[in-house]
């Protein structure tokens, strides 16, 4: 079976980075390297919904298992920042020392 492409999605975002889906499917995270903002895209009309200020600039997203929080590490301010998903609004963010990028969940068991 031949891959190829079957949409294209216009972002207004200077060095897309990376995107991900939030758990439940309803939104897209789009993060830029050189852009202070991370752009929130609904994933049925792809159309913009909202614009969140994370920093100078950002990288890896991280979606909570449970789909509370998100996570989008923030390269050029050695932080991460967090994201209630059900607000779309910033609610803190964790400093982890130079340059933060992917991002991965693990369990303790």
């Amino acid at each position: 079976m031949a891959k190829k492409v079957t949409e294209t999605l216009s972002v207004d975002m200077v060095s897309a980075n990376r995107l991900k889906f939030t758990p439940d499917g309803k939104f897209v995270f789009v993060s830029g390297l050189r852009k202070p903002e991370l752009e929130i895209i609904d994933a049925t009309t792809r159309k913009e919904v909202k614009r969140i200020k994370v920093g100078l600039g950002a990288a890896g997203i991280l979606m909570q298992p449970d789909g509370k929080r998100a996570f989008v590490a923030c390269s050029p301010d050695n932080y991460v920042t967090v994201i209630d998903l059900k607000s779309l609004e910033v609610v803190g963010q964790i400093d982890v020392g130079p340059e933060p990028d992917g991002l991965a969940w693990a369990n303790r068991q």
